[in-house]
């Protein structure tokens, strides 16, 4: 009796079964994050997506009526601490990873005596929020908590951190989603700041 010999062996088969199996997964992996990657820094376009297109933009900021942050050593974050200066009013969290990655940059920007610098401390804890603070180092002027994050929701925050560059007028110049980096800094934020300076010295 002839016995017939299978063209592989049954485990190397199913070996070959699995791998191609596989292989849409590990495509569709890559696509994912490839993607992911384009979506976080830039589109096909090559324009930074983080500084997202607002409604508000053009239009007067909203009413700033929040209360200090307590054991801070600066004021209240009304619209007085704003008022007819160039702003930048940042969103952050101690719990928040990228505000921790950005807060460096902020402490930078303290020597840029052009523009004012205050915070919104959104839903955190005031304990953690100092300690942040005290760790890293105070780059503002004067910070408001947003413990329900009522006021986040006034200015349209999708995610923090979240900046904001308000110009002396009360109008909001730019928005910027995301924690700064060098290139962001550099490409957009300072671009605004120039043009705002531009633009208030011609005014005035």
């Amino acid at each position: 009796m002839t016995i017939e010999t299978p063209n592989a062996p049954a485990p190397r088969r199913g070996l070959a079964r699995y791998g191609l199996a596989i292989i849409p997964l590990i495509v569709f992996v890559g696509f994912a994050a490839i993607a992911g990657k384009m979506l976080y820094d830039q589109d096909v376009t090559g324009r930074d997506v983080s500084a997202i297109p607002s409604a508000l933009i053009g239009k007067t900021a909203p009413e700033l009526a929040l209360p200090p942050l307590p054991g801070a050593d600066v004021p209240a974050l009304t619209d007085a601490a704003i008022k007819g200066k160039l702003t930048l009013i940042n969103v952050f969290a101690s719990w928040c990873i990228p505000c921790r990655q950005e807060h460096p940059f902020l402490k930078q920007l303290t020597s840029d005596s052009r523009i004012n610098i205050v915070g919104i401390n959104y839903k955190d804890q005031s304990d953690n929020a100092l300690r942040f603070l005290g760790e890293l180092g105070n780059p503002y002027k004067a910070i408001g908590i947003d413990p329900k994050g009522a006021a986040a929701i006034d200015w349209g925050v999708y995610g923090i951190p979240e900046t904001y560059l308000v110009g002396p007028d009360g109008k909001i110049l730019y928005k910027h989603v995301g924690p700064f980096d060098e290139r962001s800094l550099a490409q957009d934020l300072m671009p605004a700041i120039d043009k705002a300076t531009k633009t208030q010295a011609s005014a005035g």
